[in-house]
C-alpha cells in the first residue's frame, strides 16, 4: 500500500509512523531517570540494576528480527499493533511492580516488544521510493532525538511526586499509539509480498541467510562499530563530565537537550537535501570522521567550550552514520524481506548497545586506577579506534538498489 491509500485517508503514513516511534521514545525516555533510583527501592544491588537495564536490550536482540520476519508474513500494521500493546502492558506491570521480578517482567516483555521499531522501519521502507528512502530513515531518529529530549525530563518532572506516575503515563501513552494506529495507519505491504514468505519459516537463521544473499556484511559491520562506540561515550559521559568539569544532572540535561535537537535538525531537515546531491556513502564516511574526531578530542579538551564543540561532531556524525545506513540496508534488499534486514540491523544495534557500556565501564575503571591518567582516555580513545575501523570499512560500501524495493 502506497501513500495514495493513505493520503486518501487524510494520513500520510510518514507522519504516523513518525509520531507512533516518537511517543515509543519518549515513554522509553520517561524510564530512564527513573528505573535505577525505583530498582533501589526493591532493595535491588548494583548488579542487579546492570542487569535489569541489560535484559531489555538482550531480548530486544533476539526479538526484533522475529518481529521483523513476522511482518513479512503477515503484514506491518498487526505486528506493530501487538508490540506497542505488548510496550503498555510492560509500563503497566513496571508501575504495579511489588517486587524485583516483576521489575525484570516488565522490562523483558516491553525489549521483546522494543523490536518494533524495525517494524515502523520497513513500514517507511514500504511507502517510501529509492531516492527518499534514506532521507525517510532520518525521521525515525529525528523521533528518537525528540523523544530522548522530553522524555527524561518528563520523567524527572512526573517522578518528583510518585516512582509509579511515570510508568504509568508511559503505559498511557503506548495505549494511545495503539488507538492511533488501529484507526489511522493503513497496511502497508499487499497480499501479494506477503505470500512471497507464507510458506517459509520465521527464524534468526533465515534472517542471516537473507542478510548474506543481500551482501549486507559491510553496512552491519558498520553498525555494529558505530553503535558500540557512541553507546560506550553516551553511557559514561555523565561520569566523564562529573569528574573533568564537576558537572551535575543539570548541567548534562542541558548537553543532551542539546544534542537531541541537533539530531532533529540535522535527521529531521538536513538530509532531505543532502542525500539526493550526495548519495549514502559519502554521508557514512563524513559522519564516520565526525564520530572519531568527537571521540578522541572529548577526553583531552578541558573548558566547557570544547566539550560543546566535541558534541557537536558527536550528534553531528551520528544523525549522519544511523540513518544512512539503514537506508543502504534499505535499497540493497527486496520489497519482501525489508522487515527481516530492518530487525537484523536493530539487533546489531542492540548488541552494540550492549557491549558498548559494559566494555568502557572496564576501561573506565583502568583510568580511576591511574591518577597519571586524564579520567576517560582510554575507554573514549578506544571508541575513537572503532570508528577508524568503521570508517576504512565504510569506503567499500557499495549497495546495489534493488528495484523491486521500490515501494509500489
Amino acid at each position: 500500500m502506497t501513500d495514495t491509500v493513505a493520503k486518501k485517508r487524510g494520513f500520510p503514513p510518514v507522519l504516523i509512523i513518525f509520531l507512533t516511534v516518537l511517543i515509543d521514545m519518549i515513554g522509553f525516555g520517561i524510564v530512564i531517570p527513573i528505573l535505577p533510583l525505583y530498582s533501589e527501592h526493591f532493595h535491588a544491588q548494583e548488579w542487579q540494576i546492570g542487569l535489569l537495564f541489560g535484559s531489555f536490550s538482550m531480548m530486544q536482540l533476539l526479538a526484533a528480527p522475529l518481529l521483523g520476519r513476522w511482518s513479512d508474513r503477515i503484514g506491518r500494521r498487526p505486528v506493530l499493533l501487538l508490540s506497542i500493546l505488548g510496550t503498555a502492558i510492560s509500563f503497566l506491570i513496571l508501575g504495579l511492580a511489588n517486587s524485583l521480578w516483576m521489575l525484570f517482567l516488565g522490562r523483558i516483555i516491553d525489549g521483546i516488544s522494543g523490536g518494533n521499531i524495525s517494524t515502523a522501519q520497513a513500514y517507511i521502507a514500504d511507502v517510501t521510493p529509492l531516492e527518499k528512502r534514506s532521507s525517510a530513515m532520518g525521521l525515525i531518529g529525528a523521533a528518537f532525538g525528540l523523544g530522548f529530549v522530553f522524555g527524561p525530563a518528563i520523567g524527572g518532572l512526573l517522578g518528583h511526586y510518585s516512582f509509579q506516575l511515570p510508568f504509568f503515563v508511559a503505559a498511557g501513552l503506548a495505549f494511545v499509539n495503539v488507538i492511533a494506529i488501529y484507526f489511522a495507519l493503513p497496511e502497508s505491504l499487499d497480499e501479494e509480498r506477503r505470500k512471497l514468505h507464507t510458506a517459509q519459516g520465521v527464524s534468526l537463521g533465515e534472517s542471516w541467510s537473507i542478510a548474506r544473499q543481500n551482501k549486507l556484511g559491510p553496512v552491519m559491520l558498520c553498525t555494529l562499530l558505530s553503535t558500540i562506540a557512541f553507546s560506550l561515550v553516551t553511557a559514561l559521559f555523565a561520569l566523564f563530565t562529573a569528574n573533568r568539569l564537576h558537572w551535575g544532572v543539570r548541567d548534562n540535561g542541558y548537553l543532551f537537550a542539546y544534542i537531541g535537537i541537533l539530531g532533529v535538525i540535522i535527521q529531521g531537515g538536513m538530509l532531505r537535501r543532502l542525500v539526493p546531491r550526495t548519495g549514502e556513502r559519502p554521508l557514512i564516511i563524513l559522519g564516520s570522521l565526525f564520530l572519531l574526531l568527537s571521540m578522541a578530542l572529548m577526553p583531552v579538551t578541558g573548558t566547557v567550550g570544547w566539550i560543546y564543540v566535541a558534541c557537536s561532531l558527536l550528534a553531528a556524525g551520528n544523525g549522519f552514520v544511523t540513518p544512512m545506513l539503514l537506508g543502504l540496508a534499505s535499497k540493497s534488499t527486496d520489497a519482501a524481506s525489508q522487515g527481516a534486514v530492518m530487525g537484523l540491523m536493530q539487533s546489531i544495534s542492540s548488541l552494540g548497545r550492549m557491549l558498548g557500556p559494559a566494555v568502557g565501564g572496564f576501561m573506565l575503571s583502568y583510568d580511576a586506577l591511574h591518577p597519571d591518567r586524564l579520567f576517560g582516555i582510554t575507554p573514549f580513545w578506544f571508541a575513537a579506534g572503532l570508528m577508524l575501523l568503521a570508517l576504512l570499512v565504510s569506503f567499500g560500501l557499495t549497495p546495489a538498489a534493488k528495484s523491486g524495493a521500490a515501494a509500489s
